[in-house]
């Protein structure tokens, strides 16, 4: 039996926003007892030099087989690329240190940003290789650019038709631009890359896990898992070479290939299937989300990507299999439509919600009663570091009457349980976009990230947000033992570098996670 006493800190235990403890114990990986550090006696105690503990972040909605699938792709997130010319940049550079014979892959650019919003193009990136294909996903990671090579290759020409759901645009003389817009046009293009070899992605997804723990996150849903083949074996293969997060795994639902039911199992376990995933719409970043009312200054309602159909089959499936049912709805038809579906259904999981929604930009009151009140259990894995990241497409795309209602944060927090707030890395404008104290500076201060005011009614405290992070995050999924410091869980806890509860709204992005501890082991220090 391995004991071990921590005292002299300040513990939040996440039991409430005002749960706060000086002193722990864990044995054999659970935490056996929270207290006070008067009442340790344990000579060997290890002293935390009154910082401030948390416990183990969970991340609720994020991509790591997506990091793992394009982990030969390069970052070109802002703040470092603002313009077609450092992307650019940044691609030359790259291929400069690949394979020559390899495509030249990028990923995370933010055309909101760059001079005028101007999208770039198969001409721009001709400009890093005629001969070699380039492609480059959009920071949403439903849309994305390659040169007039990867073209040629995937055969797309004047003449191919756009998929359903989805667009290849065009100059005007109708001829593909190199702008794939939606998940459909890009498997396009994609779907002629070649994946990272097994090895690659083991070592890709292991070393997820240990940027993971200098973020202090301990697990994560991973809302797409299907970005790799085999995902379940994959991950459960990096455990073995020290994979130490827990992953809830949800798979994309492909009409064309169906799932296979589900074997006990796969439902259990550090890795585990947790679900199955639906994109019904776009990003409002681009303007594809599915919108009742036109978007300003045009006729376009964004793109709704699957039908009833396809959504009622992946519902079926996961009640079939007793998991939950994630849905992609940001626009808010797409999210009307998801609650016309299944409210009136009986929900088939106890404890979480039956149906995850996946972002949920526009949440009014109306519709969070319409959730609350359904006989459907409804939860939302929402996001601030959007705004806060995207705020230049947002700006674009919300009509005015549309911002108290946008990622109203204070709003769910006080009117739906299960809730969490997460990254959607790296589908998301922003470099390092998983730093949980950013998003919680965010959800403080409903600031973006030039500093301009968002909707600041839906501000809520720091004690709200972590706990956004932690207990109230494990009541959406079933990611087990963790999100409390309390007797009976995982001895899985962050240590700071300063009080993210006393120091300036304005400082909290800059606070740092010290230490990283999974079941009473410590698998990081800064």
């Amino acid at each position: 039996m391995t004991t071990t006493t921590f005292t002299n800190g300040r513990v939040f235990t996440g039991e409430s926003e005002t749960a706060f403890a000086s002193a722990f114990r864990i044995t054999d990986g659970l935490v056996e007892w929270v207290g006070e550090a008067a009442d340790v006696t344990d000579a060997d105690a290890v002293d935390l030099g009154g910082r401030t503990v948390l416990p183990g972040l969970l991340d609720s909605h994020t991509h790591p087989a997506l990091l793992a699938g394009t982990a030969l792709a390069a970052e070109c997130f802002p703040p470092a690329v603002l313009s077609p010319d450092d992307l650019v940049a940044v691609l030359e550079q790259h291929a400069a240190g690949v394979a020559a014979d390899a495509w030249v892959l990028g990923r995370g650019f933010d055309d909101t940003k760059f001079p005028e919003g101007r999208m770039p193009t198969a001409a721009d990136l001709d400009r890093v290789s005629t001969d070699r294909p380039v492609l480059v996903w959009r920071c949403d990671a439903h849309s994305a650019v390659c040169n007039t090579k990867a073209l040629e290759i995937a055969g797309i020409t004047a003449d191919t038709p756009d998929p359903d759901g989805a667009r290849f645009e065009r100059d005007a003389d109708g001829k593909p631009n190199g702008v794939l817009t939606e998940l459909a046009a890009v498997d396009a293009v994609v779907s002629f890359v070649a994946a990272p070899t097994r090895e690659e992605q083991l070592a890709a997804i292991v070393s997820i896990g240990e940027e993971l723990a200098t973020r202090g996150i301990v697990a994560v849903c991973d809302l797409f898992s299907t970005r790799i083949d085999q995902p379940l074996a994959t991950f459960r293969a990096a455990v073995e070479r020290g994979l130490r997060t827990q992953v809830a795994l949800y798979p994309a639902w492909d009409p064309a290939a169906p799932l296979a039911d589900l074997d006990a199992g796969d439902r259990e376990g550090q890795i585990r299937v947790a679900g199955v995933k639906v994109v019904l719409d776009g990003a409002y970043s681009n303007r594809t989300a599915w919108v009742h009312q036109a978007y300003p200054d045009s006729c376009d309602h964004g793109l709704r990507l699957v039908d009833d159909a396809d959504v009622l089959a992946a519902g079926d499936w996961a009640r079939r299999n007793g998991v939950q049912l994630a849905v992609h709805a940001m626009g808010d038809r797409a999210l009307d439509r998801v609650v016309e579906l299944f409210e009136d259904a009986e929900p088939w999981l106890d404890g979480i919600p039956s149906v995850r929604i996946e972002h949920a930009t526009i949440v009014s009151d109306a519709y969070l009663a319409r959730l609350t009140s359904a006989r459907m259990s409804f939860g939302i894995a929402t996001h601030t570091v959007f705004f806060f990241a995207e705020y230049d497409g947002y700006e674009k795309a919300l009509r005015v009457e549309q911002v108290p209602d946008a990622y109203p944060i204070a709003r769910l927090y006080a009117g739906l349980g299960p809730l969490a707030l997460s990254s959607d890395r790296p589908a998301t404008a922003w470099s390092g976009a998983d730093d949980v104290m950013l998003s919680v500076e965010a959800a403080v201060r409903r600031r973006t990230y030039n500093g301009i005011e968002f909707g600041a009614e839906a501000a809520i405290t720091v004690a709200q947000a972590l706990l956004l992070y932690t207990s109230r995050a494990a009541t959406l999924s079933p990611l087990t033992g963790v999100g409390t410091l309390a007797p009976g869980f995982d001895g899985s806890f962050a240590v700071l570098d300063r009080d993210v509860f006393t120091v300036p709204d304005d400082e909290i992005a800059a606070v740092r996670v010290a230490e990283t501890w999974v079941r009473g082991e410590r698998v990081f220090v800064r």
